[in-house]
């Protein structure tokens, strides 16, 4: 595969190309424009935000952007967005692809081989005929061995970063209400019989009542205190994309005002919680728990999506114990693994290694500075060890 990019505006090209994993599974591969990239990956399996083309151009601007969707026989079976990152003084760049590459379809029969092409194709274009390392993130898998890390691993990739705090808590959606009821933990199944009577209702708002959220969510970040080191600045980005990849809206009213609020992934098979918002009036009417009770029922009946991942908890105690009592005995908690790095080379390696050691020692330093600052919130929770989870 031959990709040329033109670092002034992202825009990249590509001439069309085929490549053969070890299991005989070929592959065309191609690039294309970011707009027909969203639109592609909309219909997706493992559809998620940080593959968005519009999410990834308004979270990293400086960074160019190259889309690449493979092709068995003519159909797209799968792509990765991944991000070229220029180091400084020009002496190198490195490939990123976080939570790629993607399957179209993850229950296809040859899903395996048609992984391990992509990262065979992946790792000849940018590692071995570029001279990059390439640096791949699978997303948190579903069982306790997370498959795509390990194969990477057994392919001479090596580990890198993690995650502070990687665990992410998963919610099973395919359940009736009873059973889903019934599989949260004890004490979060009384909270959510209290909400249910405090008079609260639900509402599912269109994109047009965004300025809502956004209100309620910027209230709630001066209260709070909390250091939002989110993507928050890519929201509105991501809510003017077609309804498909659209990030959907809920609200908790009571007595006439809005309460709460969140903003929900709800593409692919697996919906992802992106930001929620509360007032004061929310805690001791418990409308959290209204509110997650009703959007799992809503994602359940609405979207084709089988898991509801809650996201993580940025070292919060009170979050833990929240999105634990939800994932019950039915969902799953595993962690994000580290990133996985393969250079074709000795310098190219180190050149990307110390590039994400000086990143994680800012991020460090910034974590430090916020836990100074006396008004704001610390994290409660404890770090998993290093040598713990992959």
């Amino acid at each position: 595969m031959s990709i040329t990019a033109d670092l002034m505006n992202g825009d990249t090209t590509v001439a069309p190309g085929i490549t053969q994993a070890q299991t005989g599974v070929r592959l065309d591969v191609s690039t294309v424009s970011g707009q027909e990239w969203d639109r592609t990956i909309a219909e997706f399996d493992e559809v998620c935000q940080e593959q968005l083309h519009a999410f990834a151009v308004t979270r990293w601007p400086d960074v160019v952007q190259e889309p690449v969707v493979f092709r068995l026989d003519g159909e797209v079976v799968g792509g990765s967005l991944t991000m070229i990152q220029r180091l400084p003084l020009g002496i190198g760049r490195i490939a990123v692809s976080k939570w790629g590459p993607m399957l179209k379809r993850a229950d296809d029969p040859r899903a395996d081989e048609i992984y391990r092409a992509m990262i065979g194709a992946l790792t000849r274009d940018y590692a071995h005929e570029r001279g990059m390392m390439l640096s791949i993130l699978p997303r948190a898998s579903l069982t306790p061995v997370n498959a795509n890390y390990e194969y990477l691993i057994s392919q001479g990739f090596k580990r890198g970063s993690s995650l502070l705090f990687p665990d992410r808590y998963i919610v099973n959606l395919r359940q009736d209400d009873a059973a889903l009821r019934k599989s949260f933990a004890q004490k979060w199944r009384y909270h959510l019989n209290k909400s249910q009577k405090a008079g609260l209702s639900f509402e599912h708002g269109d994109a047009g009542r965004f300025g809502d959220f956004h209100t309620l969510y910027q209230a709630m970040s001066d209260r709070k205190q909390f250091p939002d080191h989110s993507a928050y600045e890519t929201v509105e980005s991501l809510m003017s994309l077609d309804a498909a990849l659209r990030p959907e809206l809920f609200f908790v009213r009571h007595d006439g005002e809005v309460i709460a609020g969140a903003l929900i992934f709800k593409s692919g098979d697996r919906a992802v919680y992106l930001y929620g918002a509360t007032n004061d009036r929310a805690l001791p009417l418990r409308a959290g728990y209204f509110l997650q009770w009703e959007i799992t029922r809503w994602l359940r009946d609405n979207t084709p999506a089988n898991w509801y991942d809650l996201g993580g908890t940025d070292g919060f105690q009170g979050l833990h114990q929240f999105k634990k009592g939800m994932v019950g005995d039915a969902g799953v908690i595993e962690p994000v693994p580290p990133v996985a790095n393969f250079a074709a080379n000795r310098w190219s390696y180190l050149l990307g290694t110390g590039a994400f050691a000086a990143r994680d020692a800012v991020h460090s330093a910034r974590r430090k500075f916020d836990a100074m600052r006396s008004s704001k919130a610390r994290p409660t929770q404890t770090r998993v060890p290093d040598n713990e989870g992959n």
